[in-house]
């Protein structure tokens, strides 16, 4: 898990509970800012996703490339 996976995910968790949060409190505001630092959370964890894929591919073409 690389560094953009971690945080987004971490972000992701946090929204949830300001978005419940904000449900059980009644405040809109909380409940947008919630469930916008979800998406934001989401979209982070992607890009985590694509750069370790990438690196994995990486690898494997070193490795595909390297004599034998």
């Amino acid at each position: 898990m690389n560094r953009d996976q971690a945080k987004g995910t971490m972000k992701d968790v946090a929204g949830k509970i300001q978005r419940k949060a904000g449900e059980i409190t009644g405040s809109t505001s909380q409940q947008i800012k919630g469930g916008a630092k979800q998406v934001a959370g989401k979209v982070q964890k992607a890009v985590g996703n694509v750069r370790d894929d990438a690196d994995k591919r990486r690898e494997e073409d070193k490795r595909r490339d390297e004599p034998r």
